[in-house]
C-alpha cells in the first residue's frame, strides 16, 4: 500500500499525531492514509472523556483494552487518528474531541471543512 502526500490542513509535513498509543492507518504515528484506508483516518483527534462516552455509544469502543490487537484503550488527552467521518459525525452531536491541526491528513478537507477542524484545534497556533 503506497501512502498519499503526507501534508497536513495547513499545507505543512505532516506531523506525528501519537506514538503512545501508536495510532495511524499505517500504525506508524501519523495520520497517514492511502486507497485502502476506507474509513479516511485523518483527524488527529486528541480524546475527551465526553468523545471516547460517545464512540463507545455509537459502536466504536475506543476506551477498553484489546491487548489481543495491541490496543491499550484510550483515556482523555491520548492522540488518535480518528475517521474523517466520526469527526463529523461528532462535531454534528456536540461532542467532538479536539483536533491536532498540524497532525491532521489534508485528505480530511474531502470530508470535513477547515472551519469545523479549526473550531476544535488544540493550542494557539491554528494556522
Amino acid at each position: 500500500m503506497e501512502k498519499d502526500p503526507s501534508f497536513n490542513v495547513l499545507g505543512s509535513a505532516l506531523a506525528d499525531c501519537s506514538t503512545a498509543p501508536m495510532t495511524g492507518f499505517f500504525r506508524n504515528g501519523a495520520c497517514d492514509t492511502c486507497a485502502a484506508d476506507q474509513g479516511s483516518h485523518t483527524v488527529c483527534a486528541v480524546m475527551t472523556d465526553e468523545f471516547l462516552a460517545f464512540s463507545k455509544y455509537v459502536g466504536n469502543d475506543l476506551s477498553t483494552p484489546r491487548p489481543e490487537y495491541g490496543f491499550p484503550g484510550l483515556k482523555a488527552g491520548d492522540g488518535w487518528c480518528l475517521c474523517a467521518s466520526r469527526f463529523l459525525q461528532a462535531h454534528e452531536e456536540g461532542c467532538a474531541p479536539q483536533v491536532n491541526l498540524h497532525a491532521t491528513h489534508v485528505r480530511a478537507l474531502e470530508i470535513v471543512s477547515i472551519d469545523i477542524l479549526r473550531e476544535y484545534a488544540v493550542g494557539t497556533s491554528a494556522g
